[in-house]
């Protein structure tokens, strides 16, 4: 059975740093893309970031340049997301996400083969 792990979220003031993790289990991704969302009350999920399997490409939304940093450790079939700089409206649940197998980065959620439950990120003011 295949499953993605998020842990990490919390509560942080304003200019704050956070860590998520994404921790695969059941079959590699070592050649998957591999991203993040996020999805405040209200609102629709919306892509944050991704990066490459074959090249270590990555692609940030707009938002999130230059404050956000995604990363993975194959060997521990584990993804990062660096938050740095949070602001209150980076407050929602973030979700990660798999690929699928040889896929090409993309930030379309349907694109994505496997999600995890997502972990509660709340930044006050």
């Amino acid at each position: 059975q295949v499953q993605l792990v998020e842990s990490g979220g919390g509560l942080v003031q304003a200019g704050g740093s956070l860590r998520l993790s994404c921790a695969a289990s059941g079959r590699t991704f070592r050649t998957a893309p591999m991203g993040w969302f996020r999805q405040a009350p209200g609102a629709e999920r919306e892509f944050v970031a991704a990066r490459s399997w074959s090249n270590g490409n990555t692609y940030y939304a707009d938002s999130v340049k230059g404050r956000f940093t995604i990363s993975r450790d194959n060997p521990k079939n584990t993804v990062y997301l660096q938050m740095n700089s949070l602001k209150p409206e980076d407050t929602a649940v973030y979700y990660c996400a798999a690929g699928r197998a040889m896929a090409s980065l993309t930030t379309r959620p349907r694109e994505y083969e496997y999600w995890g439950q997502g972990t509660q990120v709340t930044v006050s003011s």
